[in-house]
């Protein structure tokens, strides 16, 4: 029987196809002026074509083609470009709506973009693209008719199956692009319903890759996945990619572009390749934290009061002060027990039940001012299996809880001598930051009662100008690897604010005075790279104190070859610290596709890193004064009054 094709449309692109397809007789063509509810018996694909960009006409063929069983294949032109794709099947993901999706997030203006697509689906647009030319569209036809007798003869060889083709129509430049599949799609998408079984996580073997690895897979493996499937300038999840050539060690940042604007993330390492490959697993981590991709939530709605034998206390997190609290313009609202909220299923590792999370407490949003508390993306970790990301996630909650408890309890920590490490790597990171930026590195050991490997990184400027001082900090159970890790951090923000920081001097001496406007994260280093701010470091950087070797300072036993025994080694030190380890899934379809897995860790009771002063959580969080007397820096808990009251350094 011969094949059946279904062309919709009227304009000068679906008359080249038609008269294109009946010269190569290869189906039968039906024509429609529009896509219409009647679809013709034994259709095996359809093609909706226009000489302009109608978005209603794609929703109305995404409501009609998919229940009737037809695959169908667009074709349009916006704004001087034709788009062709992607093929959209009647089961499965991917659609036209998941393509606008991503094209329209790539946009620089895809604020205004998404208004017009709102204006056209409304009111129509126009009927005819200014640079639809009958060369371009005869073009257009070619690539169309190719793709349908491909789809026809064998549907596997079609190029369309999530991608779109895209073609200049003043230069007929053509070009291919994958269209991810949306998840969130009100069209194509399946998210389950989340539920207490769906939060289970069952701790499987997760051997390392090799002896001197903490991960199961390794970044080689995934290269070709990760730049096809998330970095593309016109479609990609993911868009936009800067090498950074001032700063001592390779850098790349990439673009996760968002409704609110862009948002930069990075990767640092030794080469560039590897630093694109980090960056890209870093904007999948920041995706997935944004709000809820991987489960539909929004059913558990109500107060703590009510759901505590199945819920976490909320209060246990750290909340902001009542003075916080009672300042009118404070975006945030104290937290009560028998106040209604949304809640999400996570799972506690140490009670090992399924346990109800704020949602606020699951995701965050860039510091969206609702709720009772700022979250960040603190205990946020990607991994290639779920043991992968707990184990990464847990070890920032501790480099973070460390950093805060030496800030505000003003800890003078043990220097770490770097120079009798032999360590090659280690000695040539020292010497470049010294030579390459001029600063130098100073370590102390940051490793709170836990036993965790933790460091505590001053880089101090040997010049007259640019920033004084930045800090940083690095857990991890390979010492090294945390000492390494705090300096690739450090290394990268090195002289890339220097002109930033003469430029608005003024404003940060306002800071150094007035420690509430210190309001974003940028500020709470740019403060420290005053040199009159130097002496608020005192407490490290002056006066005598012991000098320790790594041998000295650390301690933990890193020798298993699968990663399940550190992670349980992890949960039973907090369990014996009577600190509860809860962790939510945030995987999302998205990076499921490629075996990875993303979780936001919570681990109740320590300090989470927060940014802007008026927005510190030191509330209910007593080990800020008890670990301290612990570690043998003080005689006595210390008192609130006693903390330290200026804003943080943390980058």
């Amino acid at each position: 029987m011969t094949a059946r094709i279904l062309v919709a449309g009227t304009g000068v692109l679906a008359d080249h196809v038609c008269k294109r397809l009946t010269v190569e007789n290869v189906c039968e063509v039906i024509r429609q002026p529009e896509v219409e509810a009647a679809v013709p018996a034994d259709i095996c694909l359809a093609l909706v074509l226009d000489d302009a960009w109608q978005p209603h006409v794609h929703s109305a063929a995404e409501n009609i083609y998919r229940p009737a069983g037809v695959p169908w294949l667009r074709g349009f032109v916006a704004f001087g470009n034709g788009i062709i794709g992607p093929l959209v099947r009647p089961h499965g993901a991917g659609c036209s709506q998941c393509a606008d999706l991503r094209t329209l997030m790539a946009e620089a203006d895809r604020r205004e973009m998404l208004a017009l697509r709102i204006q056209f689906a409304t009111q129509g647009g126009v009927e005819r693209d200014a640079w639809a030319t009958r060369t371009g569209l005869l073009h257009m036809a070619n690539i169309l008719v190719a793709e349908a007798v491909r789809i026809l003869c064998d549907g596997e060889a079609c190029r369309m199956v999530d991608h779109i083709v895209c073609t200049n129509l003043q230069t007929l430049d053509t070009t291919r692009h994958f269209i991810l599949p949306n998840a969130q799609c009100p069209v194509c998408g399946t998210l389950p319903e989340d539920a207490p079984e769906a939060a289970l996580i069952p701790l499987h073997s997760s051997p390392k890759r090799d002896e001197n690895s903490f991960r199961s897979t390794s970044l080689a493996d995934l290269q070709e996945k990760l730049t096809h499937d998330y970095l593309d300038y016109d479609t990609g999840l993911l868009n936009g990619k800067v090498h950074d050539l001032i700063t001592p060690f390779a850098a790349v940042s990439v673009n996760l572009p968002l409704l609110v604007g862009d948002e930069g993330t990075s990767g640092r390492s030794d080469s560039y390749p590897e630093c694109e490959l980090i960056a890209i697993l870093e904007g999948l981590e920041r995706y997935c934290g944004l709000e809820p991709r991987g489960k539909r939530t929004g059913a558990i709605f109500d107060s703590y009061a009510n759901l505590q034998s199945d819920a976490f206390d909320p209060a246990k997190v750290g909340l902001h002060g009542p003075a916080q609290y009672a300042r009118p313009d404070f975006p945030y609202q104290a937290y009560d027990r028998d106040t209604p909220m949304d809640w999400v299923w996570g799972y506690s590792l140490t009670e090992k039940r399924p346990i109800l999370v704020p949602e606020r407490l699951a995701y965050y949003s860039l510091g969206g001012q609702d709720g009772f508390v700022y979250e960040t993306s603190n205990g946020c970790a990607l991994g290639g299996n779920l043991v992968e990301a707990i184990f990464h996630g847990i070890l920032e909650i501790v480099e973070r809880d460390a950093f805060l408890i030496t800030w505000y309890a003003k800890l003078p920590l043990p220097s770490i001598d770097l120079a009798a490490h032999t360590d090659p790597e280690l000695k040539w990171m020292v010497e470049r930051i010294r030579v390459v930026a001029g600063y130098d590195m100073h370590l102390y050991n940051a490793t709170m009662e836990n036993g965790i490997p933790t460091v505590f990184v001053i880089a101090k400027n040997r010049k007259s100008s640019g920033l004084n001082l930045l800090c940083a900090a690095g857990a991890h159970l390979d010492p090294m690897r945390a000492v390494k890790g705090a300096m690739q951090e450090t290394a990268g923000m090195l002289l890339r604010f220097d002109e930033k920081l003469e430029a608005e001097r003024a404003t940060y001496l306002q800071m150094l005075r007035d420690s509430t406007l210190v309001r974003h994260m940028e500020d709470h280093s740019m403060l420290y790279g005053l040199p009159e701010a130097e002496s608020r470091l005192a407490f490290l950087l002056g006066g005598k104190r012991p000098v320790q070797t790594f041998a000295q300072a650390f301690k933990w036993d890193a020798s298993h070859t699968d990663l399940t025994d550190d992670l349980e080694d992890l949960l039973n030190l907090f369990s014996q610290l009577n600190l509860d380890v809860i962790v939510v899934d945030q995987t999302s379809p998205e990076i499921a596709r490629n075996g990875l897995h993303c979780v936001k860790v919570l681990i109740p009771g320590m300090l989470p890193m927060t940014f802007g002063h008026h927005l510190t959580r030191l509330e209910g969080l007593d080990r800020v004064l008890r670990v301290p007397m612990a570690l043998g820096y003080t005689d006595r808990p210390l008192t609130r009054e006693e903390l330290n009251p200026y804003p943080h350094p943390f980058p």
